[in-house]
């Protein structure tokens, strides 16, 4: 994987004058509707540098303190199974198309190693360009750019900012947690 500096991106609603109450915490809506307007900068995402091997991200600000990255996916490659612990969140697909395989049962946050999935709680999404959606915490799931020629780019934000993210294995109805990294191991 590359990365390159933080930049700005699409302007999130602004503060209050000084000595106002702090800004409430982005909505799961907010953060969509930033995803969307920051995918529809063309300039933005024309900056991203693609790389044929791996994913490519620029961190961008996000609204009322949340984390936004813009990201580029080669053909074929994904994150594997994962959650953002604690953060809402969002993403959309800017250009090519994505798919999202998730899991629609509320997993235990801590202290497992092995969980038996029941059968009904695959959900599957493809998210062409200009589609997304918005999440709440613990959602377990994985991207993946399933093409097998074209580059994907999508941006995503995350309130609060990803104070981890645990990964999983999956094999049938075993999902296994494999890793638990925090913002220094991708950063």
């Amino acid at each position: 994987m590359s990365a390159t500096p933080s930049v700005p991106a699409a302007p999130s609603a602004s503060a209050g004058p000084a000595g106002s109450r702090p800004e409430a915490p982005p909505t799961q809506a907010e953060l969509l509707d930033f995803v969307r307007r920051t995918a529809a900068d063309a300039e933005l995402i024309d900056s991203l540098p693609l790389d044929p091997e791996g994913r490519t991200w620029i961190r961008l600000d996000g609204p009322g303190g949340s984390e936004a990255w813009l990201i580029g996916w080669p053909p074929g490659t994904g994150t594997g199974w994962h959650d953002h612990a604690d953060s809402v969140g969002a993403f959309l697909t800017a250009r090519g198309e994505l798919q999202e395989n998730a899991l629609a049962a509320r997993l235990p946050t801590d202290g497992w190693k092995t969980l038996e999935l029941t059968e009904d709680v695959d959900r599957e999404r493809l998210l062409p360009a200009g589609e997304g959606r918005a999440f709440g915490r613990h959602h377990v799931h994985e991207v993946l750019n399933e093409s097998t020629d074209a580059h994907a780019v999508s941006v995503h934000a995350y309130h609060p900012p990803l104070p981890r993210i645990r990964r999983y294995s999956r094999s049938g109805h075993v999902l296994r947690l494999e890793q638990v990294e925090s913002p220094e191991d991708w950063q």
